[in-house]
């Protein structure tokens, strides 16, 4: 597949944000974020290894959108928040954004939008409309579905098992799961993995979603969101 980058987003930190788009014209595309927090480097290092695949591949023909690393100031110092310590998965203008939070990790922000990564990632989708997004992140093995990509979760699970929820369990406010569907029509998929361990290595955790992954974008399941 051909990628082309498109214009980079900054930090807070004024540090670049990149993002690929597949040089192909779709009315909407599918987006494979990770990094949205810093401290979750199995996210980052599995879509490395799904882009570097994708750039040599022929068998993938979808309108594309890759943010290999979103947090990039949170994921140089291994940090959940950004460099304001604002989680910016309660960060974005979710109809239930509000300003409190339990833990300070889940910290909001002082209002919806208001760091540079998020709006530069919602003016990316305003640019380039999603039709549903794959957003990895590393907590427990779970398939977290939010509006209509049940069956896109369900085939991952075939290959690796992981458990498929509606619910993380606690409420998220301002996170993507509750704003894209809404705002942009666009499910979104939070893919969960396993957080590396002594018993468990960068390595197994790709080895035991790869197969699954690739075989989900050489599929046609996703191209109904298209």
């Amino acid at each position: 597949m051909n990628f082309i980058e498109v214009k980079s987003g900054q930090s807070v930190e004024n540090v670049k944000i990149e993002v690929f788009k597949q040089d192909k014209k779709g009315q909407k595309h599918i987006y494979l974020i990770a990094g949205v927090h810093g401290d979750e480097v199995e996210g980052v290092f599995v879509l490395k290894n799904i882009f570097h695949w994708l750039k040599e591949t022929n068998e993938v023909d979808l309108p594309l959108v890759v943010i290999p690393v979103l947090n990039v100031d949170g994921f140089r110092v291994s940090s959940r928040g950004n460099s304001h310590g604002v989680d910016l998965n309660r960060n974005l203008p979710a109809d239930n954004w509000i300003n409190q939070c339990e833990k300070a990790k889940y910290n909001p922000g002082q209002s919806p939008l208001s760091e540079p990564e998020n709006i530069f990632l919602v003016k990316l989708m305003e640019k380039y409309p999603p039709g549903m997004i794959i957003s990895i992140h590393s907590w427990k093995p779970m398939l977290n579905y939010n509006g209509d990509c049940l069956d896109v979760a369900l085939y991952l699970h075939q290959f690796n098992h992981y458990e498929v929820v509606d619910s993380v369990g606690y409420e998220t406010p301002g996170s993507l799961g509750e704003y894209a569907p809404k705002h942009f029509h666009a499910p979104v998929l939070t893919f969960e993995m396993p957080r590396i361990s002594d018993q468990l290595s960068l390595k197994e955790i790709w080895a035991e979603n790869e197969e699954g992954i690739k075989s989900l974008l050489k599929s046609n399941v996703l191209r109904r969101f298209i």
